[in-house]
């Protein structure tokens, strides 16, 4: 659900392998029908000839699991487009940047469907159809406020046999953190900073020290919650972001192209918690609202 990069990479895999994979499109939709799926990597590209594309959730009917790629801005759709996908065991497994989407979920359908997963991966929707993968691509799988079920393994399982690094965690809530981490300073800068790849974020000395300085208040807010991540850890992420070169994140794309960005959830949520718990967000609170200014349509 939500097929644009992220859900057309994971689903790709899937179907790739001979999963029974049902992509909810909507741009792509009659192109993909046409021409299938393309997704260019540098692990291989691959092209699904044919593709289970479909305009609606009804069409595509009850599911055993229900991957959830849809940018956080949507999330008001996800009342009308999952109850046509769920049977009794359905499982919800959302994709998506920030917090609070697993609260969504499981407020409307239940919180023993709900799962999360935290993609590390660097993608861009190309053309319609085409998706293009410049590396990374791990993927961590959790419960939401619970432990690991069999379903858990079971669907870390599936990814990983499609030669996606996949790890089951025990905490969910804590690897959102982790994952804030990177994408509060880097999806944030690169859009206030005049719209720059990352590769200039971290060129940029002020920027850098400024990227630094969001992250260490990212990991205080979490310290807060009681998700300990160490120190170093903002380390391993400036050097894993050179090593993406001249990379454009999600929300720079969607900025670029006049879509919403997912403001709340990426930076607003983690702001409100931090200020909750006495973090010391004075940085994070300066972009949230900059970038709300700056992306407001």
């Amino acid at each position: 659900m939500g097929a644009g990069a992220v859900g057309c990479y994971y689903g790709g895999k899937l179907a790739r392998r001979g999963g029974n994979v049902h992509f909810l499109m909507r741009g792509d939709l009659e192109t993909v029908k046409k021409d299938g799926l393309r997704i260019c990597s540098p692990d291989g590209d691959f092209h699904l000839a044919q593709v289970n594309a479909f305009g609606t959730t009804e069409e595509i009917g009850v599911c055993d699991l229900v991957l959830i790629a849809l940018k956080t801005t949507a999330n008001s759709a996800l009342e009308k487009l999952i109850p046509p996908l769920l049977k009794e065991n359905t499982a919800l497994l959302t994709l998506q940047n920030g917090f609070g989407n697993e609260d969504f979920l499981a407020q409307r359908f239940g919180a023993e469907r709900v799962m999360g997963g935290l993609c590390f991966v660097c993608l861009n929707r190309i053309a319609p159809g085409i998706v293009e993968h410049f590396g990374y691509g791990t993927l961590s799988i959790g419960e939401f406020e619970r432990d690991p079920q069999a379903r858990t393994r079971q669907i870390t399982e599936d990814f990983k046999a499609t030669g996606i690094v996949t790890r089951m965690v025990e905490n969910l809530a804590t690897e959102r953190w982790r994952k804030l981490v990177w994408n509060v300073p880097f999806n944030g800068l690169s859009i206030a900073g005049g719209g720059i790849t990352t590769d200039l974020v971290l060129a940029d000395e002020g920027l850098q020290i400024l990227a630094r300085n969001l992250m260490a208040e990212v990991i205080e807010a979490a310290g807060k919650e009681g998700h300990v991540i160490p120190h170093e850890f903002i380390e391993e992420q400036v050097v894993r972001t050179i090593k993406m070169g001249a990379y454009k994140p999600s929300s720079l794309i969607d900025y670029m192209e006049g879509r919403e960005v997912e403001v709340e959830s990426i930076w607003g949520e983690p702001y409100r918690r931090g200020l909750l718990s006495k973090a010391s967000v004075g940085r994070l609170e300066t972009l949230y609202y900059l970038l709300k200014k700056i992306t407001r349509n």
